[in-house]
């Protein structure tokens, strides 16, 4: 089939007249929503119809009105939290001075993305659309909630939902897709040209650094130039690493060849000074394998000598800002943004391959892979085989893209969040992590290991590895001194809750008395992963911040050393009187850890002991968390 280049500017200054692009509004996390909106939009394009894709933070909301036709395309985070880039826009809608006659013009289609693991699915796109539809907006399709855990990945759910949607606009208004809705009985083949431009330069036409060893200064110019072409936007601060670690110690405290491997990490400042408080987080940017790197540059038949200004179409625009114009190394530009040895590629990626194949065989898998009916089997293949870039250029060796779609199509290389482990005040101008090694085996059998957290555990101390970092705020607000505390942390759950014992061990020597900690602790077992043992132990004794004798305490579920299995809540329900006691007390509750089934139980255990010991109904046992959690004194912060 031919294969025909077209111009997003022309068809839309050519469609203007019939129909006003259709506006698509997104807020992404980890990048499915981006993802999902992308594609409804070429979805659209392909049928005629001009769209406009923008990320809620970039939209005025009181301009929503105006609308005629607005589509949404929501994760949600953590336990039920909107995206940061949704924030705003969230506390616009919830104004009481909005009528609910305030869309009476405006049509709207949600489309959530969530993970039916968590205990809140997609409660993100559910608030949505019942306060569109509470101001007096008209819902064109039912909402559509994809599931990550679908044999297909959310795309399970957004193939059907969007075939409705195109199929109820265009019988509403036949001039919403001119080129009608069946786009594959053309038999040609169209493809966008990519939405970035590169320019090459020899090395010769730059100054590059002359020492072999990067400053750190130049070092954050590369991060702050790379991040900033990649993202297509002006430079910002959040480009902008807040200090560069260097880490001090690497110690192994799970029992080694138990089967898991749960790392202490201690890094201390190299620039600037750490600030945060216990409970914030800090974002690590990992390094990527070298000879990945390599393998990855020789296979696309790249020049890592050479230099590159990269600038996004929809960026003409702009201003050049004295960042995006300066040329950067391509290797370093790879190594900086581009995931090409740990993430898998999307969907729209085995597209575009295809049109860049020579082998028949090859190009027809890759259509195969792209169509409706071959979506169950990509899966299978890429998602659940967790396939990495690399990977997939090696399986189809005939496809020769340009770098311009490598750059638009490979996911960016991202920041990963862990919670800290210390507190400022016990370790001036340092900060602790307690990490699992994240490694699995895929169906076919194939090994696998997390990117960051198998980088951090290769580093030697010794060496003077610079690492960027960010901190900001998490779900667990530090704790004022004089409020009781109930903490759950199982597993490196423990992690923040260690900073909390450490603040306020330290805050034991002031005139201002300070509140008991009543902990909940679990692992498997005694000998293999009870981690900071002796830490605990230390701050469990007579007078210390964990001991009974201060009304508090440190409770321990081995869940693997007895026949039956013995969890967190359980060691709470055990507890119940001294739970009780510090809830009615005025405590404020944290819980961290796995988000799979441990934040509901725990839940669930304090409903039966807020019933059970306050000597009230169930249901009147749920609401009264329901108010502890309103009023800020029930936190969790769960991760997959």
């Amino acid at each position: 089939m031919p294969l025909k280049f077209f111009s997003y500017r022309q068809q839309l200054k050519s469609t203007m007249e019939k129909t006003r692009p259709l506006l698509i509004l997104y807020a992404t996390e980890t990048g499915n929503a981006l993802d999902a909106a992308e594609r409804l939009g070429r979805e659209a394009e392909r049928r005629g119809c001009p769209v406009h894709i923008l990320s809620l933070d970039e939209f005025d909301p009181s301009s929503l009105p105006c609308e005629k036709f607005v589509i949404f395309v929501v994760s949600t985070t953590g336990q039920g939290d909107t995206p940061n880039s949704m924030k705003a826009f969230w506390t616009f809608l919830l104004q009481r001075s909005l009528s609910r006659q305030w869309l009476e013009k405006t049509r709207y289609a949600v489309f959530g993305l969530g993970d039916s693991g968590y205990q809140k699915y997609n409660f993100v796109a559910k608030k949505l659309e019942k306060r569109l539809a509470d101001l007096g907006g008209t819902a064109i399709n039912e909402k559509g909630l994809g599931d990550d855990q679908h044999p297909s990945g959310y795309e399970g759910a957004l193939d059907p939902w969007m075939s409705s949607l195109w199929t109820t606009l265009y019988n509403e208004n036949p001039l919403f897709f001119p080129k009608g809705l069946d786009i594959s009985a053309s038999g040609i083949k169209m493809l966008h040209p990519p939405k970035v431009d590169i320019t090459y330069l020899d090395s010769h036409e730059v100054h590059p650094q002359s020492s072999a060893e990067i400053d750190l200064k130049s070092f954050e110019k590369e991060i702050v130039r790379s991040r900033t072409m990649l993202s297509g936007n002006k430079s910002s601060d959040k480009s902008k690493p807040d200090c560069f670690l260097k880490m001090v110690k690497n110690q192994l405290i799970s029992r080694p060849g138990c089967g898991k491997d749960v790392r202490h990490f201690e890094f201390e400042a190299l620039s600037s000074t750490i600030k945060y408080e216990v409970g914030d987080v800090v974002e690590i940017l990992p390094g990527q394998n070298p000879e990945a790197i390599d393998a990855f540059i020789m296979r696309c038949n790249l020049n890592p000598e050479s230099y590159i200004i990269v600038k996004h179409r929809s960026s003409d625009d702009f201003p050049e800002d004295g960042v995006t114009n300066v040329p950067i190394n391509l290797k370093r530009y790879i190594e900086l943004t581009m995931d090409i040895a740990s993430a898998s590629p999307r969907r729209y990626f085995f597209e575009v391959m295809s049109f860049y194949a020579s082998a028949q065989h090859e190009k027809e898998r890759l259509e195969y892979f792209a169509s409706p009916e071959g979506r169950d089997d990509l899966y299978q293949y890429n998602q659940k085989e967790r396939r990495t870039v690399l990977e997939v250029l090696e399986d189809f060796p005939s496809v020769n893209m340009p770098f311009e779609w490598l750059v638009e199509l490979i996911p960016p290389l991202k920041t990963r969040a862990f919670s800290i482990s210390s507190s400022i005040l016990a370790h001036p101008n340092q900060v602790h992590l307690t990490v699992s090694v994240v490694s699995w085996t895929t169906p076919f059998k194939r090994k696998r290991t997390g990117l960051c957290s198998s980088w951090l555990a290769s580093l030697d101390p010794n060496q003077r590895v610079c690492i960027p970092a960010w901190f900001h705020k998490g779900s667990l607000p530090a704790p004022e001194p004089s409020l009781p505390l109930i903490l759950i942390g199982p597993g490196t759950g423990c992690a923040p809750f260690r900073g909390f014992v450490e603040e306020r061990a330290l805050m034991e020597s002031n005139p201002a008395p300070t509140s008991p900690i009543l902990f909940f602790f679990g692992c498997r077992n005694e000998e293999n992963d009870f981690l900071y043992k002796d830490f605990w132990a230390l701050h469990s004794q007579k007078g210390k911040v964990l001991s009974e004798e201060k009304s508090g305490g440190f409770y321990v579920a081995f869940s693997r050393d007895q026949p039956q299995k013995v969890y967190v809540q359980h060691k709470m329900r055990e507890q119940s009187a001294k739970v009780w006691d510090l809830l009615s007390k005025g405590a404020a509750v944290y819980v961290a850890g796995s988000s799979n089934n441990m934040p509901a139980d725990v839940l669930a255990a304090f409903e039966d002991i807020v019933a059970e010991e306050g000597g009230v109904s169930r249901e009147a046992a749920v609401r009264w968390l329901r108010m502890l959690e309103k009023g800020g004194k029930y936190h969790v912060e769960a991760w997959a």
